[in-house]
């Protein structure tokens, strides 16, 4: 019928029109992104970090073995200036590639226990080195067991010896302290920048993005170091709330 053909046609002219607006945000970011790097854009050029101590970065188990484009990443945020990177995927493949250039501070008095190295090749050590912690989904279960462990054994101390009985419940601050103790508090990052197919953290401990900005940034395969560099410029102009 006619009708049926109008809203045939209807449904074909929206579906070319979304699909021209997403080639033309496709192009137009590829563009600017090509502009950043060439440094062709004054507004990108000098980024100001003095609310950016440490950067998180999460990628997708399936694509954490591309290690050229991971030394890329980390090669790129090191030219702009980042010092501190906490590296996450939930399968620990990036932990594994890292391990031997990994010291891990045994210091139990020390202000974060963190899994930390310094990378010194290099192409990263001409920029004053970058420190570099590496997590995954494994650390986040055995973080939250032992820091459970020690909070059912305090309560039960704290039972045995008569003290504090009526207060049987765990706060935010407890839980904090417990994982603190374990070794599984560490610090919060400010930006966290995500690789994978969907927008969100990936299983990063979610103990530690209390006040973290997260930006999704698409797949690790079409990464670009202008879309690095455009997060980092949206970031410094954010205000963020810490309550």
């Amino acid at each position: 019928t006619i009708v049926e053909l109008i809203l045939g046609l209807l449904w074909h002219l929206v579906h070319l029109l979304v699909s021209l607006f997403d080639l033309w945000s496709h192009l137009s970011d590829n563009l600017e992104c090509y502009l950043i790097s060439s440094e062709l854009l004054p507004k990108y050029r000098d980024l100001h970090f003095e609310r950016l101590n440490y950067v998180g970065v999460v990628v997708d188990s399936r694509e954490a073995n591309d290690v050229l484009k991971i030394k890329q990443l980390l090669r790129w945020l090191s030219t702009i200036g980042v010092k501190y990177v906490v590296l996450y995927d939930i399968e620990g493949v990036l932990k594994e590639w890292l391990k031997p250039g990994i010291e891990t501070p045994r210091d139990e008095n020390s202000r974060t226990n963190l899994v930390s190295c310094l990378m010194q090749n290099s192409d990263l050590s001409a920029h004053g080195g970058m420190a570099i912690e590496c997590l995954s989904g494994s650390d986040s279960k055995e973080g939250i067991a032992k820091a459970a462990n020690l909070l059912c054994s305090d309560f039960c101390n704290r039972n045995t010896h008569g003290h504090n009985k009526g207060d049987n419940a765990f706060t935010e601050a407890d839980m904090v302290c417990a994982l603190r103790a374990v070794g599984s508090g560490g610090p919060e990052p400010d930006l966290l920048l995500v690789y994978g197919p969907v927008r969100c953290h990936l299983g990063f401990p979610a103990w530690r993005l209390r006040f973290t900005k997260i930006m999704h940034m698409g797949s690790l395969k079409s990464m670009k170091y202008g879309s690095i560099v455009k997060a980092l410029h949206r970031f410094s102009h954010k205000y963020q709330n810490y309550g």
